[in-house]
């Protein structure tokens, strides 16, 4: 039988991510910081884009950005913004799997404004404000300037700025003294007789090599660094697991002399450089906002100071579309039209989707709002997206660095899923936070002749009707750092005869 040449016609349905659709994606999983720096350069790149300058009494009561389809930012008959894609785009968006990591290409780069579309006003006249803000002192800076001090021979200086500059945040040096003698032409002698230096500077502590070695050069700083601590700082190990006999015998003190060495070892500063660190300190700002209303409810916003507020300049593009512009020039225009028009129906259904998946949780952990950690039950992603009838992996990227503000504190509204602990008498599981949090309730309250064992625990918690495994107990323990019952027990006794 032969091949033949026919036509044939067949009607299927495809699921095809526009660009603007994966923006509106992509938007969901910014944090804050990330959302201000994406909304900052659309406003660069699209000359229609303005910020909405309205006050907060006007601004009170939107989720996000106002709809473009009743605000001025609106060209009227745009064929893109009709109903039927914006309810087929929302539809795609809420139902969508955007759990594939390669569904977003690579950012594009801004493309540049041809001569007769002008861009953003040129800002190299206006006056540099980080200027004026105060400079932090850095912990290189901090060594340098006593190096200035302390060493005049320019060779030496040599020697010392390249160790300070190996000196990492927490004042710890990571290079070897052989590296930097070979690398400078030196020798060893040489390096060391600096560092032997620089290792007085302020912090005490500095450019130490070990934990051992920056704790030695505080003692000696105090005058404390006899051969009893040295000894001690020479085991810090079984200092850690709590081994006081072996301790006393290493060091040849009684018990009494140990547990003042002890004390004075947790004086010190392990991390002498943090003082200095450059890294900046990040502020949780909440996305969403809980609070509680009168007859019991519990209220919730999203937080008008992390929406962005746009608009798309309709003036502007009026008076720009009335002149004699070539085909680019108007393919250009309408792009940034579309482009924003579409930034501003993505934030408005982002803020609406982060809004519902936020009353969906208070609704499902009233019991922690209300009473506290112990009643947080077991939830998944998948209630969530079940009762709000959207993907999981669209909740997913929601709750991924948002915030919540309650009455109980600030919290990422990941820490509200947490696994089921199965309950003895078959009734409603525990959340594993809250078993995690019982566990550290027991082991605060445990007497220092009646430490608890993972054994104990485990019956304790059996008895409070939570079934939960021995190497769980152990498990949920260690992530808490908290330590065994041996040397929880060494340590009480220690503190007992202190």
């Amino acid at each position: 039988m032969g091949l033949t040449p026919k036509l044939v016609l067949r009607q299927s349905q495809t699921l095809a991510i526009t660009p603007q659709l994966m923006q509106a994606i992509k938007l969901l999983q910014l944090s804050t910081v990330e959302l201000s720096a994406f909304v900052e350069q659309e406003l660069v790149q699209n000359p229609l884009l303005e910020r909405d300058e309205r006050g907060d009494d006007e601004f009170a009561g939107e989720a996000a950005a106002p709809d473009p389809t009743e605000s001025d930012g609106v060209a009227d008959g745009a064929d893109w913004a009709s109903d039927e894609l914006e309810t087929s785009a929302q539809a795609i968006a809420d139902k969508l799997d955007t759990a594939a990591e390669n569904v977003f290409p690579d950012d594009a780069s801004p493309a540049s404004l041809g001569p007769s579309m002008a861009g953003p006003a040129d800002l190299s006249d206006r006056p540099d404000f980080e200027s004026f803000v105060a400079r932090t002192e850095t912990l290189h800076d901090h060594l340098n300037a006593q190096l200035l001090v302390a060493i005049t021979d320019p060779a030496q200086r040599l020697i010392g700025s390249t160790l300070i500059d190996a000196v990492d945040d927490n004042g710890y040096l990571q290079a070897e003294v052989s590296d930097i003698a070979e690398r400078l032409g030196a020798t060893d002698a040489d390096v060391e007789g600096v560092l032997t230096l620089i290792q007085t500077f302020d912090p005490a502590g500095v450019a130490a090599r070990s934990l051992p070695e920056c704790l030695a050069l505080q003692l000696r700083e105090r005058n404390r660094l006899d051969p009893a601590m040295r000894a001690l700082l020479d085991n810090l190990p079984l200092a850690a697991k709590r081994d006081m006999p072996a301790l006393r015998r290493l060091c040849g003190v009684d018990e009494e002399d140990l547990t003042e060495m002890l004390a004075e070892l947790r004086q010190l500063d392990p991390k002498p450089g943090r003082g200095f660190s450059s890294t900046p300190v990040d502020i949780v700002v909440p996305d969403i906002l809980v609070k509680e209303e009168p007859g019991g409810t519990w209220g919730v916003e999203l937080n008008a100071e992390t929406m962005p507020r746009l608009l798309v300049n309709r003036s502007y593009y009026a008076q720009i579309d009335r002149k004699t512009l070539s085909v680019e020039d108007r393919s250009y225009l309408s792009e940034k039209l579309q482009s924003a028009n579409w930034l501003i129906k993505s934030l408005d259904q982002r803020a609406r989707t982060m809004i519902k998946v936020g009353q969906e949780i208070v609704r499902q952990q009233d019991g922690f709002f209300e009473r506290g950690i112990e009643h947080l039950k077991p939830l998944t992603l998948k209630q969530i997206a079940d009762a709000i009838e959207m993907h999981e992996s669209t909740v997913s990227r929601v709750t991924s660095n948002k915030y919540i503000a309650t009455p109980r504190g600030t919290f990422e509204l990941k820490y509200f899923f947490t696994a089921a602990i199965a309950s003895t008498d078959g009734g409603d599981a525990h959340a594993a936070e809250a078993v995690r949090q019982r566990i550290k309730r027991l082991i605060d309250a445990e007497a220092p002749d009646a430490v608890l064992s993972d054994d104990q625990l485990v019956k304790a918690l059996k008895d409070d009707g939570i079934d939960i495994a021995r190497r769980t107990v152990a498990k949920y323990r260690e992530a808490m750092r908290i330590a065994s019952s041996v040397q929880r027990r060494r340590e009480k006794k220690a503190l007992l005869s202190a």
